[in-house]
């Protein structure tokens, strides 16, 4: 896996890098968040542990600036925090996008594991790219046809494979093109006068 590694101290780069590299994967080391941000647009890495306190581009900085990215294939972010990172910061770090967290100095078991839930949640994120983009879906009815070449509700479909449930509710669009005309008919025939019933035979026959 190539992991993006942002740390100002030389010495602590040289440490993460080599960490990193002990643990099979490929490093891009950068001293900085603005080094980062150039070695990510050319890389495009999957995976970054970055410092915290850092010049010119701190690492909370530098996460928003990823989540900000549209369009783009998720970046799991871990950050390097000191023992004495309050849970106030951590809170705001965590509001900030950041994914996980690492406490200096590195110790390489915890590395390990935090690279592996990495591992499991960016091909969690790959599986359902790739289902948004080959949903085999009906012109007409919108529904979807599932790997047994069943067709069912997207929301069945959905739920199926990722658990997710969808709620319903109308777009503004819709709203307006739909469901005010749709109110508006049914008002006027609630106001039509009911129309006349003619009288039955044994009616007219007493008339």
């Amino acid at each position: 896996m190539k992991v993006l590694a942002v740390e100002d101290d030389k010495a602590s780069l040289a440490i993460l890098c080599r960490s990193l590299e002990r643990l099979g994967h490929e490093v891009i080391g950068t001293e900085d968040g603005e080094e980062a941000w150039k070695a990510w647009l050319k890389e495009k890495p999957r995976v970054a542990v970055s410092d915290w306190q850092m010049p010119k581009l701190d690492g909370l900085k530098l996460c928003r600036r990823f989540r900000a990215q549209q369009g783009q294939e998720y970046l799991y972010f871990i950050l390097l925090t000191g023992t004495g990172a309050t849970g106030q910061n951590r809170r705001a770090a965590a509001e900030a996008g950041v994914d996980d967290f690492l406490t200096k100095p590195i110790d390489l078991s915890e590395l390990w594991m935090r690279l592996r839930v990495a591992e499991r949640i960016l091909t969690y994120t790959t599986q359902v790219h790739r289902l948004e983009e080959m949903m085999p879906m009906c012109s007409y009815c919108k529904k979807i046809r599932d790997d047994r070449n069943y067709w069912q509700q997207i929301e069945s479909y959905i739920n199926e494979r990722t658990g997710t449930e969808i709620s319903h509710s109308v777009c503004p669009d819709c709203y307006q093109r739909v469901v005010i005309p749709e109110l508006d008919r049914l008002k006027r025939e609630a106001l039509k006068p009911a129309p006349a019933r003619k009288p039955t035979a044994a009616v007219r026959r007493l008339r």
